[in-house]
C-alpha cells in the first residue's frame, strides 16, 4: 500500500471507526477478502468470515438501533467505550517505529473521538424533534459518509484527506 493511501486508511479507519466502527470493519475486511485491496497482514483479521459475521451482524443491529429516537442516544452512550478505542488502534497496524505509534494512538483516537462526539451531540439534538424521519434520513447519511469516506480514503486518499480536514474544521467550529 502507497505511503498516502496508508495514512488516508489509518486515518478513515479511526474517522469511520468513530461513526459507524461496524460498517468499516465490513467494508475494510470485506474489500480484502474479495481481494479489491490489500491490507496490511496485521489486519487480515478483519477479512475473516468470523470477524465480518459479527460485524455484518452488529451493523444489522445498529441499523435499526439507530433509527429510534432515545434508543440511538443510548446505543451512542455505550460505543463511547467501543468505537473511540477501536478508532485510536486502527491506524497502529501502518506504523513502524514508537513515535509514529505513539501519533497514530493519540491521533486515531482524537479522531475517532470527534466523529464520535459531533455523531453523537448531532443525534442527542435531532432526537428532539417530534417526527423520525428526521433521525432515520441522518441514520442512513452516517451510514452513506462511512461508505463514501472509506472508499474515497482507498481509492482517492489525496480527496479524503482534503474532505477530513474540512470535517475537522466543522468539528472545531461547532
Amino acid at each position: 500500500m502507497e505511503p498516502l493511501t496508508a495514512l488516508a486508511v489509518a486515518l478513515g479507519s479511526a474517522w469511520g471507526s468513530g461513526l459507524n466502527l461496524y460498517a468499516t470493519v465490513l467494508v475494510l475486511g470485506g474489500l480484502d477478502a474479495f481481494g479489491v485491496v490489500s491490507l496490511p497482514d496485521s489486519m487480515a483479521v478483519l477479512s475473516s468470515t468470523w470477524v465480518l459475521a459479527a460485524a455484518a451482524l452488529l451493523y444489522f443491529i445498529e441499523f435499526f438501533a439507530d433509527k429510534i429516537p432515545g434508543l440511538d442516544s443510548i446505543w451512542d452512550l455505550i460505543h463511547t467505550f467501543i468505537r473511540i478505542p477501536a478508532g485510536a488502534l486502527g491506524g497502529l497496524d501502518f506504523m513502524n517505529d514508537e513515535l509514529q505509534t505513539v501519533a497514530a494512538l493519540l491521533g486515531g483516537g482524537m479522531i475517532a473521538a470527534g466523529t464520535h462526539a459531533a455523531k453523537a451531540g448531532t443525534r442527542a439534538v435531532i432526537n428532539t424533534s417530534p417526527e423520525p424521519f428526521s433521525n432515520w434520513g441522518m441514520s442512513l447519511f452516517e451510514d452513506v459518509l462511512v461508505f463514501g469516506g472509506l472508499a474515497l480514503a482507498l481509492f482517492n486518499p489525496v480527496a479524503f484527506l482534503i474532505g477530513l480536514g474540512l470535517f475537522a474544521l466543522l468539528v472545531i467550529w461547532l
